[in-house]
């Protein structure tokens, strides 16, 4: 009989949609046979996701900003734990990005005895790096974006594949720099200056200000510029004012901008330079080759905790793959309009600054990977599944003395089992050995030669 238990994919915030949405066309050409139900915004709807909830237009920057739309995440998270309960419960949970409710949704579907795939997983090492004992207790297969994170998580005792960095895929179909102009209304030789103020509501309210005023400073060096506003089709309509599609001058706040919604990737291949809020858009810009100034702003409550709990010296993520500065970064109290337009201009005056922006970006997509992410992930989230499948009917049922190399064990192990991998849910019983993996349940006497890490996981760069 075919296995026709659904996939359960679960995205809360706007990139999490996009990249969600490339990973559900893969499933579903991978697995036509199972359904894709969960949480995600509308392209993964629109990928063929049979949603149980929406939080993307809830989605914040964190720290303190969080708690206002926790009763929203609540209630998603409820659906979903009541999901993961269901007769029908589903073949495997796959978590993109969102840790403050994925971490809690995966020990919710490891108690079920559910496989949990974690796609963009936490950047431990990066803040919070305590969290890697959560995901090496409830996360049954980490694929991983970034080239560094493999060893980083595989110390830690986590199951790992490099899948390579969505990015890559997402920025695959974006126009040529002329397709692009064109599209804009935007002449040839216009000098144009992209400003991407984020994709929350939040971040615009906080940075499309000063970003605005910058503009302004620039406009007295370069009196010709264009200024192109990038937002995503879900932002809140009360962040930013757009009347004609444009954010005018009349008020005396800056420039003339012209406002686009749902071509981010046009604004950023026509763009002589960008103005763009610190996250993915960082390095989507980077392997289109568009040279930035990145910036961002959070309240100071946030900011305090913020510097309790990182541990790199960037924000921006081109500078923290390549380990050192390559794009300028005014965060806080450096995000300024002067120190923004000061940036700008010296970049706008320097083709060698510029080109060495370039060829930075150049190395920096050769480190994330190939195109064909969403394919690849897509094809370790149906083996793990299909591994779990061969291992339960194999196994019937407990077995004394068992040895094991791979897959996940939702149930309870007897004693002298022996196992070399993969995940026990279950508790296991005294004596047992253990060289990798992680053990839900607890254990007697146990041995263990391998998974647990003495400090949290680190790239070199770490400080």
């Amino acid at each position: 009989m075919t296995d026709t238990a659904p996939i359960m994919i679960v995205a809360g915030e706007a990139s999490g949609d996009l990249h969600g949405a490339t990973l559900c066309r893969a499933l579903r050409a991978l697995a036509p046979e199972r359904p894709l139900i969960g949480m995600g915004g509308p392209r993964m709807a629109a990928a063929g996701l049979q949603r149980l909830a929406d939080v993307t237009a809830a989605a914040v920057i964190g720290g303190t900003e969080a708690f206002g739309p926790l009763p929203t995440m609540w209630a998603a998270w409820r659906r979903l734990k009541t999901a993961l309960a269901a007769p029908t419960r589903p073949a495997a949970l796959v978590l993109i990005d969102f840790p403050e409710v994925n971490l809690r949704l995966a020990a919710a579907a490891r108690r079920a005895g559910i496989p949990v795939a974690y796609f963009i997983p936490p950047q431990v090492w990066a803040w919070r790096p305590w969290r890697v004992h959560a995901i090496r207790r409830r996360v049954s297969l980490v694929l991983a974006v970034f080239p560094f994170e493999t060893a980083l998580y595989r110390r830690a005792g986590v199951r790992v594949e490099f899948v390579g960095h969505p990015a890559l895929d997402a920025v695959a179909g974006a126009p040529s720099r002329g397709e692009a102009r064109r599209r804009l209304g935007l002449a040839a030789d216009d000098l144009v200056i992209g400003v991407l103020p984020g994709s929350r509501a939040q971040e615009i309210r906080y940075t499309l200000p000063v970003l605005r005023a910058a503009a302004a400073r620039i406009v007295a060096d370069y009196p010709g510029a264009r200024f192109v506003v990038a937002l995503v089709g879900g932002d809140d309509a009360s962040a930013v004012s757009t009347p004609g599609g444009s954010l005018d001058a009349s008020n005396g706040s800056g420039p003339p901008m012209q406002v686009v919604r749902g071509q981010t990737y046009a604004a950023m291949r026509a763009a002589d330079l960008l103005l763009v809020t610190s996250g993915t858009a960082t390095l989507e810009a980077a392997l289109l080759g568009t040279p930035m100034v990145v910036c961002y702003r959070f309240s100071r409550l946030t900011e305090a905790w913020v510097r309790l709990l990182v541990r790199v010296p960037w924000i921006a993520l081109p500078n923290i793959v390549l380990g050192r500065a390559v794009v300028p970064e005014l965060y806080q109290r450096t995000f300024t309009p002067e120190r923004v337009a000061g940036a700008a201009v010296t970049l706008l005056g320097s083709a060698a600054a510029r080109e060495a922006q370039r060829q930075a970006f150049r190395e920096l997509s050769g480190a994330l990977g190939d195109a064909g992410v969403g394919v690849r992930a897509a094809r370790h989230i149906v083996g793990m599944i299909a591994s779990r499948g061969s291992a339960a009917h194999a196994m019937g049922g407990a077995l004394s003395g068992a040895t094991r190399t791979g897959g996940d064990m939702g149930g309870a192990s007897s004693s002298g089992a022996t196992r070399t991998g993969g995940d026990m849910g279950g508790a296991s019983s005294s004596g047992a050995t253990r060289t990798g993996g992680d053990m839900g349940g607890a254990s007697s006497g146990a041995t263990r030669t391998g998974g647990d890490m003495g400090g949290a996981p680190r790239p070199p760069h770490v400080r």
